[in-house]
């Protein structure tokens, strides 16, 4: 249908992107292909090693699951997606299509081992995620593909993430989030994965935080010269929600916090993450 109708169609997964955009007048489209009434979209399996998405599974499917509460950060990502309307409708592949520098999903991904399969007239091809999103709102699908699923990798023994953001109130996009991965072998820091959200045009991979703690026992100063190298990353701008010098004060202080859930929960300690509100 894509192929048929041309450029000015658009698809219509869970729609908490593209209707609000409709509302405002900033997207226009002729057509409007609805993905819901195909069958096996929605789904969460692990095999071989690997969770497995439909690109219709809902948040608050991912909330509830007990597969993607193995690997915490999942959890922590759609229990505190916006509130329970929009998590009842959004998808994770329209989440990841849409690329909306404000969302919360490639933030977390990208601290994980994650492909997106994209299917299209051409046949089927697997894209890292770092490769997916390309910009702001622009991915590498082109127009007659779709996500047909976000596979993740199991992570290793000794691993524990969290994923924080800052809100003004539930339905609201974060001011800041903060999103850490890391393996442990007893203090020591064998792997880091840090990734920070709304300071920049995509999601940042906060490759100097995460040197600052890979190889290293993870204690004040660590914890510091990641803290200060994150906020070195960020590329924040001024807006509605704070300067830009606030915002890399937030993300830094969220970062700290993302770490010291990541190394209780790596641990094996059950530790509650929620985000934090204004």
């Amino acid at each position: 249908m894509l192929s048929q109708l041309g450029e000015e169609a658009k698809l219509l997964a869970g729609g908490q992107s593209l209707i609000p955009l409709m509302k405002l007048r900033f997207a226009n489209p002729q057509h409007l292909v609805d993905l819901n009434f195909i069958a096996g979209t929605s789904y969460i399996k692990q095999d071989t090693g690997v969770l497995r998405f439909g690109p219709l599974t809902r948040h608050a499917e991912i909330e509830g699951s007990s597969l993607a509460a193995s690997i915490p950060i999942l959890h922590d990502c759609a229990a505190g997606i916006a509130d329970v309307q929009v998590r009842n409708r959004g998808t994770i592949g329209g989440s990841l299509a849409e690329a909306d520098p404000s969302g919360d999903w490639a933030v977390v991904l990208m601290t994980l081992s994650t492909e997106v399969h994209c299917l299209g007239t051409n046949g089927e091809r697997s894209v890292p995620l770092a490769d997916f999103i390309n910009d702001a709102y622009t991915t590498a699908l082109a127009h007659d593909e779709v996500v047909s699923e976000v596979a993740v990798k199991v992570l290793p023994k000794g691993s524990g993430g969290a994923y924080i953001a800052f809100k003004r109130a539930a339905p609201v996009y974060p001011t800041a989030s903060a999103a850490v991965q890391l393996t442990m072998n007893g203090d020591v820091c064998t792997d880091a994965a840090i990734a920070l959200g709304c300071v920049g045009l995509t999601a940042i991979q906060a490759k100097g935080a995460e040197a600052a703690l890979r190889g290293q026992r993870i204690n004040e100063k660590t914890i510091a010269a990641a803290v200060e190298a994150a906020r070195a990353a960020a590329d924040p701008q001024a807006d509605m929600r704070g300067s830009a010098e606030y915002k890399r004060t937030l993300v830094g202080a969220l970062v700290k916090r993302a770490i010291d859930a990541a190394v209780r929960r790596a641990r094996g300690e059950q530790v509650e993450v929620s985000h934090l509100y204004a």
